[in-house]
Formats: C-alpha cells, structure tokens, sequence
C-alpha cells in the first residue's frame, strides 16, 4: 500500500513537471487568418481568398498560391494549393485564391483574376504588413500555367478587372509545380477558350513558353517525368527556351512523382528558392 501511494506520488511529480516545462516552451508567432476575404469584384461578384500572416514587426514576404483543375475546377483548399497557416508559421503572408473557371466565364478572366491578386496584396501592403519588393507566386498545374504566365508576360493586353486597377503587379519571383507552358499541343490546351476571336490565337497568346525573355521573373520548375496529366515534354520546351533566353530559372525533375501537388518536397524546395531569391538583389 505504501509502495503504491509512493508510486503516485512520483508519477504525479512527473506529471506537472512535464506540463511545466510546455507550459516554459516559447509560443509561436500570433496568426491573423481570414476566410473568404474578398480581394475583388467583377460584376457585383466577390473574388475570394483565404489568408493567414503572423503578427510581427518586420514586412513580411508574400505568397499568393493559385489552385489548379485544368481552369474549370479546382479550389483554394484543395492539394492543389498551399495551406495558408502553415506558411503563415513559416513567416509568410499567404494567400491562396479562387477564381473565375472558365465554365463559367471564358478565358481569360481566370487570368485575369490572377493579376487581381498581385495587385489586391500590393494596394493593402501596409495594413497586412507586406513587403512590397518579397511578393512570391505559386501555381499547380493551371495554377502554375497562369502564375508562369505572370513571369513571362504580366498584364499583356488583356484589361484590369476585379479592382486596384492603378496598383503595381510586379511580383519577386514566381514557384511552377506541375504546370503547362505551352497550350496549343498540350491535350486539354483547348479548355482555354475565348468567347470571341480565334482561339488558336488565344493559346498562343497564353502560353509562358512565347514570352521567354531575358528579364522576366525568376521561375522555379518542378516536374516529374511520368506526369500524365501535363508530358515532361511540355515542361522541356519551356526549360529549353529559358536556358537559350539566359532567363533566370531553376529546374527541378523527378522520375516518379506523378502529376505533383503541393507536397512536402515542393514546399521545401519553393523555401529554398524564395531564400535565394530574397537575398539576392
């Protein structure tokens, strides 16, 4: 009986011992996260984005994540795009964003939703506590065909809708997981259709691989060679065409990996890129 009080008695220590010392580990950062904030409006219609930051003192880089679905489905939670407070705890502002699917409003105004965006976290930079020059896109798939299309051709000639017409769209640099480059021989390309003009025409306006040049933004590619959704072959075009344009550019292919989410692997080596790219000047 005695054995067994004492037992408890030592179990006990050890219990609020244990609870002590988690209670002494230093907290993370405070996370602000917002659902459905909307960042613009075409039409009367909200654009919506989930977001998260921490509060710091210090500007912080931004992510703004675009989902994929082939530009008819798709989602701002779904594998597709990146979890907003995790990378809020990385130290982020981050953004992930529905937009317009072309089932219902033709091409481009997905697009055209994108720069939204770009524009929305610029025109708040200081009530969200954004440092203007460390704004990163990522895209998956249809997400990374129109944030690379942000790299290469930025607002081309489609108009600003959606509002903050007069805010900038630079971006720092821009993360492609999985994407299309090149629409025009690619099996689902034709989704990307106008409601008027030629549509040939259209897809070669929209693919990254035309507007290759020298002084775009940085791209990160990550590919994998039994991708069925998106060939590899497409991905090798647009590589190809950054390496003759000296553009600046890091590619990252994989045997096995499929038709690549926004996974372990890729967060680590978006981290990685946007590191780079912040120190660089």
């Amino acid at each position: 009986m005695i054995r067994s009080t004492v037992h408890s008695t030592v179990f006990a220590g050890m219990f609020i011992s244990a609870t002590l010392s988690i209670a002494q580990e230093p907290a993370g950062p405070e996370i602000d996260a917002r659902e459905d904030v909307v960042y613009g409006r075409v039409h009367g219609a909200g654009l919506l984005a989930d977001i998260a930051y921490p509060k710091a003192k210090e500007r912080l880089p931004a992510i703004i994540s675009v989902h994929g679905g082939r530009w008819r489905g798709g989602h701002k939670k779904d594998g597709s795009t990146i979890v907003v407070r995790q990378w809020a705890e990385f130290g982020f502002f981050a953004m992930s964003i529905d937009y317009r699917l072309v089932g219902t409003t033709p091409a481009p105004a997905c697009y055209q939703d994108v720069q939204c965006a770009i524009r929305y976290v610029h025109a708040h930079a200081k009530e969200l506590n954004v440092d203007p020059n460390r704004i990163f896109l990522i895209g998956q798939s249809a997400g990374g065909h129109m944030v690379s299309l942000a790299a290469t051709l930025g607002d081309g000639p489609f108009k600003r809708t959606g509002g903050w017409e007069n805010a900038s769209n630079d971006v720092r640099a821009v993360i492609s997981v999985a994407a299309n480059y090149e629409l025009t021989t690619l099996s689902w390309g034709n989704i990307w259709a106008p409601s008027v003009g030629d549509a040939d025409e259209a897809r070669k306006l929209a693919s990254p691989v035309n507007h290759v040049k020298q002084n775009m933004k940085p791209l990160l590619i990550l590919h994998s060679d039994n991708d069925r959704s998106v060939p590899i072959d497409n991905a090798l075009l647009m590589v190809d065409a950054l390496k003759q344009a000296d553009a600046p550019h890091t590619f990252h292919r994989y045997p096995d990996k499929g038709h690549m989410g926004i996974t372990d692997e890729v967060i680590l080596r978006a981290r990685e890129f946007i590191e780079l790219q912040s120190q660089s000047k």
